[in-house]
């Protein structure tokens, strides 16, 4: 039977992510395998959901593992994601993984970085991506989006900033609408204080505008894949992010390799 109930803090995020979800009442239900009515009330709440109902939900509506985390926390349930510190025996296996992909990667640059761009990881072809760069962004912890975007580092030597820089922050900014954070959205600000004004042309490809960096042996051209843990159960592995660099033409590649043969 349904119990009239106060308007709880779960009722409020349900409808909250909903909404930011752009999926209907009906959607939802028939995602998570109940009815439109208990979920109306669940919203309303007028129903207490059962733990399991909320990780039915939370996985409807695409939620992260620390959203799912908090969606349970305001229903009055235990997380059930575990967040475990980088120093831990449990993540040891796949923070070694890691290191061998990033060094599998080389002689083309790739990095691992936890939320709001914060280095955890690189392989030594990032280097090209440091260089004459100002200390204090290399200080740890080193966060990559400031050390791409800001005059002191890279952006000094991007050729097509206006254009990739905006890429780039328009890719944080579709990731924030999934996912709200005042944080990220306070360093997103900064960061398009750095940039030029873009106007789209010939690089402004939409999904693929690439790196155009000048270095001692000329300019790179280089694109990016990113990828995460999307199986994941631990909230600290879901939040990490490889990104791996690679060229778009051949002159870009020779030098990349020509530079690791060196070094």
């Amino acid at each position: 039977m349904t119990t009239a109930a106060e308007s709880t803090g779960f009722a409020r995020q349900l409808k909250h992510w909903r909404t930011l979800r752009r999926v209907s009442q009906l959607d939802l239900a028939i995602r998570a395998d109940t009815t439109q009515r208990h979920l109306s009330f669940l919203e309303q709440g007028r129903s207490r959901p059962g733990r399991t109902m909320v990780v039915r939900l939370a996985e409807s509506l695409e939620l992260s593992l620390r959203e799912r985390n908090g969606l349970l926390l305001a229903a009055g349930y235990a997380p059930v994601f575990p967040e475990s510190a980088l120093d831990t025996a449990e993540l040891a296996p796949m923070l070694e993984a890691l290191r061998a992909i990033l060094d599998g990667h080389l002689p083309y640059p790739a990095l691992v970085v936890r939320p709001h761009g914060v280095l955890l990881a690189a392989n030594s072809a990032f280097e090209v991506l440091t260089e004459g760069a100002a200390p204090w962004l290399l200080e740890p912890p080193v966060n990559v989006l400031r050390l791409a975007l800001h005059p002191d580092g890279l952006a000094a030597r991007v050729v097509n900033l206006p254009e990739w820089g905006r890429h780039v922050t328009e890719a944080l900014r579709n990731r924030m609408a999934r996912s709200p954070d005042p944080a990220l959205d306070e360093l997103i600000a900064e960061l398009e204080t750095y940039l030029p004004q873009a106007e789209p042309g010939p690089d402004h490809l939409g999904f693929a505008v690439p790196l155009r960096l000048r270095c001692a042996e000329g300019e790179l051209r280089l694109i990016t894949t990113l990828t995460s843990f999307a199986t994941a159960v631990d909230v600290t592995l879901a939040e990490l992010q490889l990104e791996a660099f690679l060229p778009s033409d051949e002159r870009t590649a020779r030098i990349l390799r020509d530079r690791a043969a060196r070094y």
